[in-house]
């Protein structure tokens, strides 16, 4: 399927002499970075294999990618151990992946999680591995109704352009999962993409419409509830981010995802889990922050293109408020 025009556009290659330098821009400018306010929200990455592969996916997910190997229940057990033990004021668990139900443990990972009290996000396509565990779903959704939520990826609200990004015969299966859950009452918000030629009022309205036909309910005026996420391309050119920028953009550091969350993943062949900042960085070692939460607490240097592509210039962030 031919990607349309705001996809492929040219743009300014990045400039090779930015994001090296973890203190300093390449103009020499101070770089700015992130304190961890309070963990907030923690994330699980399950692996990094998905049964698809999207165009421009910011972590490359994909049927043959397993640069993150699957959690195990185990070992997401015992960061929740951490989290009771160390009396961290963590609100909600996050599982992503990959496709995070291509992971044997994610059924029995939502149970633990659940219940211990937690609000637990799942972010999914929502189609077969999604499809397979139905009834365990059903089962957790009958006791922790109120706390277990799902956000479904619709990259368009077409399906055409939809499977631009996702590949031929993704649009059915996603809308005969999500209506599935909508059916079944589980809590649900969508993600969609800004890489079309379109408004962010004319986006919403077509969602508006989409979700009418189909019966989903999704309150399209509400940005956690249908989150339109930017395009996050590390070969274009960004600005690097300053510690004058906070000012001159009107942001708040705290307000950036790295201020308030934590993710968990897992490296290919390696001997545990590692804590990284955010769910944009799995792989650069960078941004590794140790093997437990407690030592997790270091400042966030934003010396990466998607720190301000996604998180600062973008406006985004993975949480769902």
């Amino acid at each position: 399927m031919t990607m349309p025009d705001a996809i492929t556009a040219e743009a300014p290659r990045m400039d090779p002499e930015k994001f090296k330098d973890p203190y300093v821009t390449a103009k020499g400018e101070r770089r700015a970075s992130v304190a961890l306010t309070h963990l907030r929200t923690l994330w699980f990455n399950t692996g990094s294999l998905c049964n698809i592969t999207c165009h421009n996916c910011y972590i490359d997910s994909s049927p043959t990618n397993d640069r993150l190997a699957y959690l195990s229940a185990a070992e997401v057990r015992r960061y929740l151990d951490e989290v009771d033990r160390e009396g961290y004021a963590v609100e909600e668990i996050a599982f992503t992946g990959g496709e995070p139900f291509m992971n044997k443990d994610l059924p029995t990972m939502l149970a633990e999680a659940l219940g211990r009290g937690y609000r637990v996000l799942v972010l999914t396509n929502a189609m077969k591995p999604m499809w397979h565990r139905r009834e365990q779903l059903k089962a957790l959704n009958r006791n922790h109704a109120a706390e277990l939520a799902f956000r479904v990826s619709i990259d368009h609200h077409t399906p055409k352009k939809h499977e631009a990004i996702r590949g031929d015969g993704t649009w059915t299966p996603m809308i005969e999962g999500i209506r599935w859950l909508a059916t079944e009452s589980f809590k649900l918000a969508v993600a969609g993409r800004t890489c079309w030629d379109e408004t962010e009022a004319d986006a919403r309205d077509g969602y508006r419409r989409l979700f009418a036909v189909e019966g989903i309910p999704v309150d399209v005026d509400d940005p956690a509830a249908l989150v339109l996420f930017p395009e996050m391309d590390t070969n274009v050119d960004v600005p690097e981010i300053t510690v004058n920028c906070w000012d001159l953009l009107g942001v708040e550091p705290e307000m950036m995802m790295c201020a308030t969350s934590r993710m968990v993943i897992k490296r290919r062949a390696a001997e545990s889990p590692a804590v990284v900042p955010c769910t944009l960085l799995p792989y650069d070692h960078e941004f590794e922050l140790g093997t437990e939460l407690a030592g997790s607490r270091k400042t966030v240097r934003l010396n990466h293109p998607h720190c301000a592509q996604f998180c600062v210039l973008g406006g985004a962030s993975c949480s769902p408020d």
